[in-house]
């Protein structure tokens, strides 16, 4: 069965808004926790982009173009998304309170939960679709960080794979202090890359219609490693 008929169970079961939605997803999937991770993660896609779009104001069409590339909806199941994201987007609880609910789906202890930082690289990607990350976007996307309990300096390095920092974006997105060892960095780098491959994504509940948002961030930890490796130094 599609991700995307897991969604339609979803929505035909919530009444009641964000509440609603992830008793569902808690309800109807409690005895597979494979399937309710790949559900919990759609949900929150969906729910949170139509949040942060609400809090930027505007839906641009590249942001919509963005949510499709990462979501690649067959046309036969794009209503049973449009039906998602319309309800969070007119529920009147705030973003904070859907983070949360989210978050709670990972676990009493979720503080850097895999998942967690799945969810908050697609909503970059959403974000910045335009060309630009609206200070209002990046607000809400900091916001929702510290809800998820990501570091500060994780948060730092997950903004630096989205967002041009300068000079030390490299050093940012490896999640290495500049002028570390090469042979320190590499070690790093090889971890990362093992960490983020994407069979690992997909064994921790990322489903595959996702996938993207695991090529985009290999293509981004490659990237900051080869600018270190071609002798790139921050003065």
């Amino acid at each position: 069965m599609s991700i995307w008929q897991f969604v339609k169970r979803v929505t035909a079961s919530a009444t009641s808004g964000v509440t609603g939605v992830v008793e569902a997803v808690r309800t109807i999937f409690g005895g597979n926790p494979e399937l309710r991770r790949r559900v919990a993660f759609s949900v929150a896609m969906i729910a949170l982009s139509a949040k942060m779009a609400k809090a930027d104001g505007i839906v641009t069409h590249d942001e919509v173009r963005a949510f499709q590339q990462i979501f690649e909806v067959p046309v036969s199941e794009r209503h049973n998304v449009a039906r998602l994201y319309d309800l969070a987007k007119q529920d009147v609880a705030g973003f904070e309170i859907y983070a949360e609910r989210m978050a709670g789906l990972c676990g009493s202890g979720h503080q850097n939960c895999a998942m967690l930082e799945d969810i908050l690289d697609g909503l970059f990607h959403i974000a910045k679709a335009d060309g630009l990350l609206h200070e209002r976007e990046g607000r809400f996307l900091h916001r929702v960080a510290q809800i998820f309990r990501i570091e500060e300096s994780h948060y730092q390095s997950i903004l630096a794979r989205h967002a041009h920092l300068g000079d030390a974006d490299p050093w940012l997105i490896l999640g290495v202090e500049r002028g570390t060892s090469f042979d320190e960095v590499k070690k790093r780098y090889r971890k990362l890359v093992a960490a983020n491959h994407p069979d690992k994504l997909l064994a921790r509940g990322l489903p595959e219609e996702f996938i993207k948002i695991a090529t985009t961030r290999i293509a981004a930890i490659n990237a900051a490693y080869e600018m270190i490796e071609r002798g790139l130094k921050v003065i």
